[in-house]
């Protein structure tokens, strides 16, 4: 859900902050005020193009920031997927500042590309009005919005399908794969040679270690010999024994002088034991010209299979183990293929069969669909409308079967019908996303549905259905709505009023929130009293009052 929208410096608006509710919100006020700026710094924030011309006159940049709040568990495992850090309590706060020579979009602080953001605009708000993220526009969503109103019957048979189709998948990659025979050939000499270059070198754990720390150590063997033989010398000095024999002279003088005695007790002790690891050390100590050629001789082919194949002995041993099954996957190919060719085999029965359950499910869900968006698209002023769901067999299997789908429409008698798309204006547009909307009401995972131009060519009781559903969809989303109209503005939950001021050398947008009658005042406005009278006024409180 949209919680916050903040502009600076856009356009006719110095400073916008704005907190969103659940519920219906309208943003009414004048032509030319500038609701239509805010709907579209929206757009901006959520990555739509945008130029310099935005930015505020005498101003060195635009400013726009959203915050979301992302409690859907689901929803936020598809922001993360798209590489998207989405804090703990679910707050995304998403931010775009334009200068006149680059644009900087952000997300909770974290710089990202413009086509980063339009990804994840899908996930956070449906726009509809302005022909950007508008998924009704985009054929590939439509057989979304089927499955939709098939859940749950469709989510068994749609599980089952993608196992199948995953395994599928994995097996066809696998068939076109190497399947030259020449490749295949030189990629096994290749593996084989590999194979036997790694195994013939006998590499061992810690071995490399071991012999750099031998090899060091003979290739240091004089310096080590005499440094060692000067320290005993040193040590088989006898000035120990002398400091023994004074303090024992005085040792009865004073009690306390018992521990300074036995102190030089304990390093006599110590002295003697590391003479005697010296000697022992020195005596086993030689320099062996052979051994010290063989570890030369090893490392030198440690480090040409390193210089190969990886500095990591573990990872080497695991790249020969990889080697040796795809070298016994190449030699046994052709017995491999003909097994998976009669698996392909079985896994297209399976999908043909599942492909088929879920095409039947989409069949009778479209009929329902149809019939039910027909009835609302005549209930909004689309009189002698005709709206199908073109479904067609595309022959290829996918993790969502075989099937696409296609709105089509006629919104006046004895036009063709067309793909939606060729077809409807932008007012019309949103009215069918209107009707589609009320459908799925209760299907619908995207939150934040924002409605521009709804109330373009409406009046009288259109515009009545058209509130009313608005008001419906409003129950289980957030619901933005620029509005003309008073019988729209008077379902509102939350209601904005916009404003257009100057004082003589600049002009801005103001926006205020209302309530109460400030609410009745701008719905008495809307009703096109030029004079607010006693008698609109009552008017206006008489179709607030009105409940669906």
């Amino acid at each position: 859900m949209l919680l916050e929208l903040h502009v600076r410096n856009l356009a006719l608006i110095e400073k916008a902050d704005m907190e969103f509710d659940k519920g219906l919100t309208i943003l009414s006020g004048e032509t030319g005020a500038g609701k239509s700026i805010l709907i579209d710094s929206i757009n901006v924030a959520l990555g739509a193009k945008t130029g310099k011309g935005i930015i505020r006159n005498e101003s060195e940049y635009a400013y726009i920031e959203l915050l979301f709040a992302v409690d859907d568990p689901e929803k936020i495992r598809k922001i993360k997927d798209l590489d998207i850090n989405i804090a703990e309590d679910g707050l995304l706060i998403i931010s775009r500042k334009i200068t006149p020579v680059r644009t900087i979009a952000k997300i909770n602080d974290e710089t990202v590309t413009a086509a980063k953001l339009r990804s994840l605009t899908g996930l956070l708000i449906d726009m509809h009005g302005q022909f950007e993220h508008q998924s009704l526009l985009n054929p590939a969503s439509h057989l979304e919005f089927i499955d939709k109103l098939s859940a749950p019957e469709i989510a068994g048979v749609k599980a089952k399908l993608y196992e199948e189709y995953k395994e599928y998948a994995a097996l066809n990659a696998e068939l076109t794969a190497s399947t030259d025979k020449v490749m295949r050939e030189r990629e096994e000499d290749i593996l084989r040679y590999e194979i036997e270059e790694i195994s013939s070198a006998q590499l061992r754990q810690d071995e490399e270690q071991q012999l750099l720390d031998e090899f060091r150590r003979m290739k240091n063997s004089s310096k080590i010999s005499g440094g060692l033989s000067a320290a005993g010398n040193e040590l088989d000095s006898d000035f120990i024994s002398r400091a023994i024999k004074d303090m024992n002279d005085i040792a009865g003088l004073d009690s306390e002088l018992d521990d300074i005695r036995k102190e030089l007790s304990e390093i006599e002790s110590l002295v003697f034991e590391t003479k005697r690891n010296i000697d022992s050390y020195l005596s086993g100590f030689e320099y062996d010209e052979a051994r010290f050629d063989e570890i030369e001789k090893r490392l030198d082919v440690i480090h040409r299979i390193q210089g190969k194949y990886g500095d990591d002995i573990d990872k080497i041993l695991e790249g020969l183990e990889t080697r040796k099954a795809r070298l016994e996957y190449l030699e046994n190919y052709d017995i491999r293929r003909e097994k998976l060719i009669g698996r392909k085999a079985e896994l297209e029965e399976l999908l043909d069969d599942t492909c088929s359950r879920l095409t039947a499910i989409r069949m009778d869900t479209a009929g329902r669909l149809k019939a039910r968006i027909t009835e609302e698209l005549e209930d909004l002023n689309f009189p002698g409308v005709r709206f199908d769901i073109e479904m067609r067999d595309t022959g290829k299997y996918t993790a969502d079967g075989r099937d696409s789908a296609q709105f089509m429409i006629s919104t006046n008698p004895g036009q063709p019908i067309k793909p939606l798309k060729d077809v409807a204006s932008g007012g019309e547009l949103s009215r069918v996303m209107l009707a589609l909307k009320t459908v799925l009401a209760d299907t619908d995972e995207i939150e934040t549905l924002i409605f521009d131009e709804i109330d373009a060519g409406i009046s009288g009781k259109t515009a009545q259905k058209v509130a009313e559903k608005l008001h419906i969809i409003g129950r289980g989303h957030q619901v933005l709505c620029i509005t003309h109209l008073p019988q729209i503005a008077a379902m509102a939950d939350n209601h904005y009023l916009i404003s257009k001021s100057t004082d003589g050398n600049t002009t801005r947008t103001d926006i205020k929130r209302i309530d109460g009658e400030e609410s009745v005042a701008e719905i008495a406005r809307m009703m096109g009293g030029s004079e607010l009278t006693d008698t609109v006024l009552n008017a206006a409180r008489e179709m607030k009052g009105r409940t669906v």
